[in-house]
């Protein structure tokens, strides 16, 4: 999933880019489409690129996110990313009842065969600096996202979201972040028995790069290690920057 940084001046507080077909991420679904036609496109779909306040969804006067109003947003966001040829949407905001809510905008919209990827199980994590500092939402962020993302101690929650989820209509699961939450895949995996996703985020990236940087652990071995502790862990597939490095060393 491409990682962008939105113009300022396109950062609104309804996150009105969000909805353009001719916006950044569009623009980068039809061209890899045009490209490789037969590679497989999965795309975030989120608000915080895109708003002035740094959050995932709406917020009112107070700064609290407004679920229901951020679900209609995440819906039209959605349709124009499978318009734009998408082949799995993956929802991240963990807003209550988006998963159905896609779901059903897809199929009126006649996208049956796109994907819904779910951030079920996304924790309020540490780990998210550099990525929020990359699309340019770490300074702006007004308040915090514990209010819907999880807590980083609550692992029933985590098996009682993804239940939810798949009930409304998910193809796949998430776990987010990776390394610190190796038991919640191996739950979710040995609980449902569904296709469960992890993703690497970046400040698990980061750390591996700072750590072979300083001479504390070869990159290579580090790379590959993490990545088999995912697998091990139970997960279908990893989400993670060290894709490509990880294809060179596992084809040699």
């Amino acid at each position: 999933m491409p990682c962008f940084r939105t113009r300022n001046d396109l950062r609104t507080e309804d996150a009105r880019e969000a909805l353009n077909p001719d916006n950044l991420i569009c623009r980068a679904i039809k061209a890899i489409k045009d490209a490789v036609p037969d590679i497989g496109v999965l795309t975030d779909v989120a608000l915080d690129p895109y708003t002035a306040h740094g959050h995932d969804g709406l917020i009112d006067e107070t700064g609290y996110v407004l679920n229901d109003d951020t679900v209609k947003v995440l819906v039209d966001q959605a349709l124009v990313q499978a318009a734009a040829g998408a082949d799995i949407v993956a929802p991240s905001d963990m807003m209550d009842g988006r998963v159905a809510a896609i779901r059903e905008g897809l199929e009126e919209a006649g996208h049956q065969n796109v994907a819904i990827m779910a951030y079920a199980a996304k924790y309020a994590s540490a780990f998210y600096g550099p990525f929020r500092e990359a699309v340019g939402s770490q300074g702006r962020l007004k308040g915090d996202k514990r209010g819907y993302q999880m807590d980083p101690a609550n692992i029933e929650e985590a098996l009682r979201e993804v239940e939810l989820d798949l009930a409304e209509g998910a193809d796949f699961v998430m776990v987010k972040p990776g390394l610190p939450y190796l038991d919640v895949v191996a739950r979710v995996r040995d609980t449902f028995g569904v296709p469960t996703f992890v993703y690497q985020v970046s400040g698990e990236y980061a750390m591996i790069e700072a750590a072979a940087a300083a001479g504390a652990g070869d990159r290579d071995a580090l790379i590959l290690e993490t990545l088999m502790a995912f697998k091990r862990a139970g997960a279908t597939g990893i989400l993670t920057y060290h894709a490509l490095d990880a294809a060179r060393l596992i084809t040699g």
